[in-house]
């Protein structure tokens, strides 16, 4: 299948601020009162990146659970509060140790693209609480590379200022 194959069977549409394209697929009833605001208890997207765009970094107040569920391998960048980073892949190989289920705990700053010559990948992302979009924070290459240097090739890549 391609990338427009997918938005159309899929609904997807282009996600207003982080790139890529996407579809909100389940919002749980019961919502949970914190200092940030009423939030839902659970939110679950459909995301789809394609050659050419990328998941720009950000930060998220909720622990996120992406799920790989086909296409090619996509990297990810994780820049933690204490000023170390990750670098993961999602994807299906396993035995080269890919994930295809990761998580990004709340408070870490986190950017995905994918590698290589790759055409396109499907993910699943589940927020608990539940995603917001006054909960969602980018920043500036400068400021990201300021505190993360030794990673500041790839912020740059997944920065779009």
């Amino acid at each position: 299948m391609t990338a427009d194959e997918i938005k159309k069977l899929l609904n997807l549409e282009p996600h207003p601020v982080e790139g890529g394209y996407f579809r909100r697929t389940y919002t749980s009833a019961a919502n949970v009162e914190l200092p940030r605001g009423s939030r839902p208890q659970g939110t679950a997207i459909y995301y789809l990146l394609e050659a050419g765009t990328f998941s720009e970094m950000h930060v998220l107040d909720s622990d996120e659970m992406f799920h790989f569920y086909l296409g090619d391998p996509v990297e990810m960048l994780q820049l933690y509060p204490d000023g170390h980073s990750a670098l993961f892949t999602l994807g299906q190989d396993l035995e080269a140790g890919q994930n295809v289920q990761l998580l990004v705990p709340a408070g870490v700053w986190q950017g995905t693209r994918m590698l290589g010559s790759g055409e396109l990948a499907l993910l699943g992302c589940t927020v608990v609480p539940g995603f917001d979009f006054a909960d969602y924070r980018n920043a500036s290459y400068a400021a990201l590379a300021a505190k993360w240097p030794e990673q500041k090739e790839r912020i740059r890549a997944l920065t779009r200022s």
